[in-house]
């Protein structure tokens, strides 16, 4: 599969996500964006805000792409009933968003379409 299909299925399939997916891709934005300060880091943790329990981190131990690619794979094996892909209905490369109506690659528009 490729990146640009795992980044549309993450960003706007997100809660398709089990609970223990969305705590490790939580822990990996926080973790990320804490990098450089590691006191704030700190303070996520004892709050709560980051779940660093070794089953949350397990799913990150190949890194951050692996761990995309192997949630977009559990959701489209259990519910690919549930992701809609908007194809461009004259290229049919994949629309920006669900809702897009213009092709961000022929510039094809479908807004007059129903």
């Amino acid at each position: 599969m490729d990146k640009e299909t795992v980044n549309y299925i993450i960003n706007y399939f997100s809660k398709l996500m089990t609970d223990d997916e969305k705590a490790a891709l939580k822990y990996h934005i926080f973790m990320y964006k804490s990098s450089d300060n590691p006191k704030m880091r700190d303070v996520m943790t004892k709050k709560g805000w980051i779940d660093s329990s070794p089953e949350i981190i397990n799913f990150l131990k190949d890194g951050y792409e692996e761990f995309e690619l192997n949630v977009v794979k559990r959701i489209m094996s259990e519910t690919p009933e549930k992701v809609f892909f908007n194809n461009c209905p004259k290229c049919n490369k994949l629309a920006r968003t669900p809702n897009a109506k213009q092709c961000r690659y022929c510039t094809y528009s479908w807004h007059d379409l129903v």
